[in-house]
């Protein structure tokens, strides 16, 4: 369960709600971020266009992002609505919502394996990150891009480091950009096919080992040539880089036919 060190929202926050009753005047609903506290959502604040039929707009059982108009700390209660949320709103809570998810599913599993409560994952890990990064989830990614480093300047007890590499690890599908340059390249002789190989061997050599080159015939003398990498502009450096040694490799040699179909 999604841990807050609040135990209200503020007003004009976003938060999830999940729907428990809907009857003529307004609706119940939960707050999944803040340990289930209830809110009430006016029929007032459910539509910004006239509805005959709350129930036609929200659902017992339904998920909905709303917007906190008033906080009763004296009570302990909170006001929401549904009609001040907008679609950019509404889509950017629900990607925050579901990194927040996967980032406490993390911390959950870290935390059983050690014999640790929730509430200690979040106080030893999960909220120093969230303090630094603005969201849990991007912290531990950038904790895998340093190898833990993050962890340690943020004096995240040693204990958590490796497991929570080890498991962030599985979590994560990193973003890869694909550059494509398609080529004629013919070579004459008997052992022409063997010469193009070795061409292109010769020419991805010098690749740093994070980026991923493939390369595919499409019908020769025709070859596509694949460049992966987290950055789409250092992509396109070294895909350049490949058509620059190729170009070296086959110039002034009648051996080789070369040119660049798609730059």
């Amino acid at each position: 369960m999604i841990l807050r060190r609040a135990s209200l929202p503020t007003e004009g926050e976003l938060v999830v709600g999940t729907v428990t009753k809907v009857f003529d005047y307004g609706s119940y609903l939960v707050l999944d971020e803040y340990n289930n506290l209830q809110a009430y959502l006016p029929w007032s604040e459910v539509a910004s266009k006239w509805v005959t039929n709350i129930k036609s707009v929200i659902k017992e059982k339904q998920k909905i992002i709303v917007k906190v108009i008033r906080v009763d700390q004296r009570k302990n209660s909170v006001d929401v609505s549904l009609k001040k949320v907008n679609d950019d709103e509404r889509k950017k809570k629900l990607l925050a919502w579901k990194k927040a998810q996967k980032a406490d599913k993390i911390l959950e599993i870290v935390a059983k394996k050690l014999g640790k409560t929730e509430k200690q994952a979040y106080e030893e890990v999960g909220w120093k990150l969230e303090d630094k990064f603005g969201d849990i989830m991007k912290g531990l990614e950038n904790a895998i891009k340093d190898n833990g480093k993050t962890l340690e300047e943020l004096q995240v007890p040693e204990v958590w480091v490796k497991p929570l590499l080890e498991e962030v690890s599985k979590h994560i599908e990193e973003k890869k950009f694909k550059v494509t340059k398609t080529v004629v390249f013919r070579a004459f002789g008997e052992k022409g096919i063997d010469d193009i190989k070795n061409a292109f061997i010769k020419s991805i050599e010098e690749v740093p080992k994070e980026y991923q080159v493939k390369i595919y015939t499409i019908g020769a003398p025709r070859y596509r040539i694949d460049v992966l990498g987290e950055d789409v502009k250092k992509a396109e450096v070294e895909a350049e880089r490949i058509i620059k040694n190729l170009k070296t490799i086959t110039y002034n040699n009648e051996h080789f036919e070369f040119k660049v179909l798609i730059k």
